[in-house]
């Protein structure tokens, strides 16, 4: 189930467009700096992973930059489309560890290699991030009281992705 949903094309564009929105709610708030006004000045990532013929617009890092001279900082909004500077796009990364989570035996090297370009060492090290580093995160620490207690950390990020497909009505 995981796996067909992050190989599809609206996947992306319902992500491209949560982050569009985003990123003009940022935008009108101001530079958190100075209070200068913000302008977008976004540009061009190559992420791996995701279905071939994306279009432009959703590899395109929403970013904004402050207009007042002396401050010109960027201030980068939040991604649904991208976790930081890694090269992997943030919904495959997810969506494999959560099929290993959940089938790790039905999910082979093989299979994500083919589909998604990933290695397994890479794999290994995204299993590792989320049953030893992000439990303990400042994030997951301020979200963690907006999820019920059916999510465990042991079971990150598996059990959050069912949350969201089970309060979404699948």
């Amino acid at each position: 189930m995981y796996l067909d949903i992050a190989l599809r094309t609206t996947f992306f564009l319902a992500l491209c467009r949560i982050d569009q929105d985003r990123a003009e709610q940022t935008r009108t708030r101001r530079c958190p700096h100075c209070g200068g006004a913000l302008h977008y000045a976004s540009y061009l990532r190559k992420p791996r992973g995701g279905p071939s013929g994306l279009p432009e617009e959703v590899c395109r890092r929403l970013s904004l930059c402050c207009d007042r001279e002396g401050c010109r900082r960027r201030v980068l909004p939040p991604s649904c489309l991208f976790l930081g500077r890694k090269v992997y796009w943030g919904a495959i990364v997810l969506v494999v560890v959560a099929a290993k989570q959940r089938r790790p035996g039905s999910v082979t090297a093989a299979k994500l290699k083919s589909l998604f370009e990933v290695s397994r060492e890479t794999v290994k090290r995204w299993l590792a991030f989320f049953a030893e580093v992000f439990p303990k995160s400042e994030v997951w620490k301020r979200c963690r009281g907006s999820v019920g207690a059916d999510v465990s950390n042991d079971d990150l990020p598996a059990g959050l992705i069912e949350l969201f497909i089970r309060g979404s009505g699948g």
